[in-house]
């Protein structure tokens, strides 16, 4: 959902009203993995033909485009799957070897999330993708200290400047465009796919980042709230990445969250324990689904699945059902081996949820 939601705005954009599609992710404290993600929404539309808004407060619009991933085609999508499947058997064989022999004969754990079927595009993060391609769709671009050297100071509702003109960009470009409906589009049943990135940052004027009672605290709900009204009237989908870790008032996160139609949080292990920890060897972090989409209720839906995490591999970023080692050897401490307990009790609850599937989330 978090690449192809604007695929599916397609099918959901037949009811009476227009869905509401605004993804929000919560980023990893080095913005790694998240900046990822945010790259692959954009490349996804890309493929698709739609048109993209790319708005950020320290990263040039176009440098961004620029370090979009390469799609795979069909042919080269069927040998990566192959590489990759040959690198698990493998793996596989050599944990063979180690395991004790009352696991051997013992149902293999499915570490897919999903079913057989593909949706959507594959990506290769080793190469960028070409310039032709990019230059095949419509692009704007937000920068926001160009923009504040452009024009004076404004306010709008008691609104961070920032925000206030961002609102007004993505505005301009949707009725310019006919995304609205008040004009014909020159590309018909087209999506606008708009990626805001780090909002709530200091670079963007908001303080609620340095401090627990911040003086603009409704600004970026105030953006939010605005933001969902132009969505809902028009045919387009946002992602936005907000840096959660650095937020310390927890009020305004849960603000964001209800405003937002999928939360999902990525917490890298980049810097912590877990990156040296036996237990965790073959991911890179973990995803944590604080809420899903819901249609035609009242309520949000909130995934009671624990088990997701994630892993760069050579070309792929994937994502999988996290299971762990069934015993672990006397050289590993017993730290180590109450942090295994400590997960398994965790994620116990979401085991069983996720085990249908033949095939990793690849993108």
């Amino acid at each position: 959902l978090l690449l192809c939601c604007g695929n599916s705005y397609r099918c959901l954009s037949n009811q009476k009203q227009n869905p509401t599609i605004l993804v929000s992710t919560e980023e990893d404290k080095y913005g790694v993995y998240s900046n990822l993600l945010f790259k692959y929404f954009l490349a996804e539309g890309v493929v698709c033909g739609h048109d993209l808004f790319v708005a950020s407060a320290k990263e040039l619009p176009t440098n961004i485009l620029k370090e979009l991933p390469a799609p795979l085609l069909d042919d080269n999508y069927r040998n990566e799957l192959g590489e990759e499947a040959t690198a698990v058997k493998s793996e596989d064989f050599q944990d063979s070897m180690k395991i004790a022999w009352r696991y051997q004969n013992l149902p293999k754990v499915e570490v897919s999330p999903t079913t057989s079927a593909r949706f959507g595009h594959y990506y290769d993060v080793s190469k960028t993708m070409s310039s032709e391609l990019l230059q095949s769709i419509k692009c704007h671009s937000f920068f926001l200290p160009e923009e504040l050297s452009l024009q004076p100071t404004i306010k709008m509702c008691n609104m961070n400047c920032g925000y206030a003109r961002l609102l007004q960009s993505i505005q301009k470009i949707i009725y310019q465009e006919g995304f609205d409906g008040s004009h014909p589009q020159k590309k018909q049943k087209n999506i606008l796919r708009i990626g805001v990135q780090s909002l709530g940052a200091m670079l963007w004027g908001d303080d609620i980042c340095s401090t627990d009672n911040p003086e603009d605290t409704h600004s970026l709900t105030k953006f939010l709230y605005v933001l969902r009204g132009l969505l809902r009237k028009s045919l387009s989908a946002c992602i936005i990445t907000v840096p959660a870790h650095l937020i310390q008032n927890k009020a305004i996160m849960e603000r964001v969250t209800n405003l937002s139609d999928v939360v999902v949080g990525l917490e890298s292990f980049i810097g912590s324990e877990r990156e040296t920890n036996p237990l965790y060897k073959d991911y890179h972090g973990l995803i944590h689904v604080h809420q899903i989409p819901r249609l035609n209720s009242l309520i949000c839906d909130v995934s009671d699945t624990k088990d997701l995490a994630f892993r760069l591999k050579r070309k792929l970023f994937t994502i999988e059902r996290l299971h762990l080692p069934p015993d672990l050897s006397d050289t590993v401490s017993r730290s180590s081996k109450q942090d295994l307990a400590e997960s398994a009790k965790l994620l116990s609850s979401g085991c069983g949820a996720m085990a249908i599937g033949k095939k990793h989330l690849d993108f």
